[in-house]
């Protein structure tokens, strides 16, 4: 049955379809970005939201700046921007038609500006990627050199970039006495408000009035962590939703059946109640990002570059492996968990035991090659921050530095059996010509200061690096995690 209003009361008993009325929903945010993990995380929850019957101003306008945008625009608009959600669990699986998104605005960067500009929008949010927002590898500021800002300073009527159109929307409602809407990034980043608040008001300060001024007197950008795995759609993702469901969908969602979403409870414009639906709010959101960032995303790290050496595909089969599963729970217990602060009514043992679980799950299909991807912007910000804090303590990183070092054999470009490794990384080819660089020389490895900063200089990681490079060209990923599992 092919996915819309029309058909929604012929598909299968067991699917969750809206039971409010879709056409009676006005839009209160604007979403940047509408992937899969969007319409996994925050659409559900004001999808649930609306179940309730309140809150129905909130509805979702999607919108976005790139090509793939325009890809996803056009497979939502004949299914009345309705997506399919299943939920992997190994119990059985369960399909959401969810509703909270309705209507997607054109590519087009005037009418983005428009729409933000409308006095109903009182929330944009983003998922631009980790990596969209324009952050210096070396100083984690904000990069005002890149040319995209650059041009954008230089163009502030015609933006390209997501900031330089978030700032001509907010000039422009600024001119016509209209309130600002909160800027919500629900990126996987560390302290994601700040970070968009720096892209914002760094590109603002480029121009020649008085823009960034007002924009951080004016506009609040609250902090959250977002947690739900949520692999890319394929033939298998369609397939699953086709064939038990019985739903033709154009652009379904598979994701685990665990979604996390912590909020700063800082939105001047209002906000839906979600915490009615799980959301929880609070006054400071850094100790559940970095107990994220650290056991959950370090996590995959750990898991992702000894499975990818060893020819391993799927994470949960790299869990069935002892070796992956050993080097992981012994490198959090020893050096990753004891670095994350204490966080009132949470265990760190309890969320930790659930990661496991969680990337043990069969059903999710989730692979180790989309571990891999892009370590080059993901190692600093889940892995060195750990290293710098332990040895700004004076404890070893031994665990670490082979987590490092196994990323780096990685990016040699072939697995221990010498099959090639696609590349997968924006820098792959500096990245590789680095690798083979440190196969004979591991310092060089360590001389990229846009991603290790200082690390290399520090005697005590550079060494247990060195060593563990130099162990993994000799003995192979086996041995050598067997070698570190039982202490030597």
């Amino acid at each position: 049955m092919k996915l819309s209003n029309a058909n929604l009361n012929e598909l299968s008993d067991g699917i969750d379809v809206p039971g409010y009325d879709r056409t009676a929903l006005t839009p209160g945010i604007l979403h940047i970005g509408v992937g899969n993990f969007h319409r996994a995380h925050q659409a559900i929850y004001l999808h649930r939201l609306f179940e309730t019957g309140r809150d129905h101003d909130w509805a979702i306008i999607g919108a976005g700046v790139k090509s793939y945008d325009e890809t996803m625009r056009q497979r939502l608009a004949p299914q009345d921007w309705l997506t399919t959600v299943v939920e992997l669990d190994p119990a059985g699986y369960s399909a959401t038609i969810c509703g909270s998104m309705i209507g997607f605005c054109a590519i087009d960067a005037g009418k983005l500006v428009e729409a933000m500009a409308s006095p109903e929008i009182r929330i944009v949010s983003l998922t631009v990627t980790e990596g969209g927002y324009y952050v210096d590898a070396k100083t984690g500021g904000f990069d005002a050199a890149h040319p995209d800002i650059i041009a954008d300073a230089e163009n502030p009527e015609h933006p390209t970039t997501v900031f330089g159109l978030i700032i001509a929307a907010l000039m422009a409602r600024r001119a016509a006495g209209i309130a600002p809407f909160t800027v919500m990034s629900c990126d996987n980043l560390p302290e994601n408000g700040h970070v968009a608040r720096n892209a914002v008001i760094g590109l603002a300060q480029r121009r020649s009035d008085d823009a960034a001024e007002w924009i951080g007197a004016n506009v609040a950008f609250p902090c959250g962590m977002v947690d739900c795995i949520t692999p890319a759609t394929g033939p298998r993702e369609i397939g699953i939703v086709a064939d038990k469901f019985g739903i033709e969908d154009a652009a379904p969602v598979v994701c685990e059946p665990f979604r996390q979403w912590v909020l700063e409870d800082n939105f001047p414009m209002g906000r839906p109640a979600l915490e009615t639906v799980g959301v929880q709010f609070v006054a400071d959101v850094a100790p559940y990002e970095l107990m994220k960032l650290r056991i959950l995303n370090g996590g995959h790290a750990i898991i992702a570059y000894p499975a990818g050496l060893m020819g391993i595909t799927y994470v949960h089969e790299a869990m069935e492996n002892p070796l992956v599963a050993g080097f992981l729970d012994k490198l959090e217990r020893d050096e990753i968990m004891p670095t994350v602060p204490s966080i009132e009514g949470v265990s760190t043992e309890s969320y930790f035991r659930k990661c496991v679980e969680r990337f043990s799950n069969p059903a999710v299909g989730d692979t180790i090659p989309r571990l891999c991807l892009d370590g080059s912007n993901r190692q600093p910000k889940f892995i060195l921050p750990t290293i710098d804090a332990r040895l700004s303590a004076g404890q070893p990183v031994d665990g670490l530095a082979l987590e490092s070092a196994l990323w780096c054999r990685y990016c040699y470009g072939t697995t221990d059996n010498g099959a090639a490794i696609p590349p997968n990384d924006p820098n792959w080819d500096r990245l590789t010509a680095q690798a083979r660089l440190a196969k004979d020389s591991p310092q060089q490895w360590l001389k990229m200061t846009d991603i290790y900063g200082d690390l290399g200089d520090r005697p005590a990681f550079a060494e247990a690096f060195a060593a563990a490079l130099t162990a993994l060209w000799q003995n192979g990923t086996e041995a050598t995690l067997t070698t570190y599992i039982n202490g030597g």
